[in-house]
């Protein structure tokens, strides 16, 4: 009977016999050309003590490939960003200018939200 080996790097308690530590937890991110994916874009101010920052989610695509998306509107819109949880935050409010990026690229997006 071979030896279970517990995985201590984890917050909760896995137990393997065989395969690597992350086999199982990984999945695949799928990179969708821009047309097949829908985006949303939204500006909120919710938790973020007043400040207004544009949100674009729906992306399907590699975190390599939001990266050089951020950076692309962040140039285009003179201001600073990030990528968190798949999606694309832009600080200040850029609605219809980053439609207009994401349509000439070629994404299918919307403005979501009042």
């Amino acid at each position: 009977m071979a030896a279970a080996k517990r995985k201590s790097s984890n917050k909760s308690a896995v137990w393997r016999e065989f395969g690597s530590d992350n086999a199982a937890t990984q999945r695949a991110t799928p990179d969708l050309p821009p047309e097949k994916q829908d985006l949303r874009v939204q500006a909120t101010r919710a938790g973020r003590k007043g400040k207004t920052v544009t949100i674009i989610t729906g992306f399907q695509s590699k975190p390599e490939t939001l990266q050089a998306l951020l950076k692309q509107l962040k140039g285009q819109c003179g201001c600073g960003g990030t990528v968190k949880d798949n999606e694309i935050e832009i600080q200040g409010e850029h609605k219809q200018k980053i439609l207009e990026i994401l349509k000439k690229q070629g994404y299918k997006a919307k403005i979501s939200g009042g």
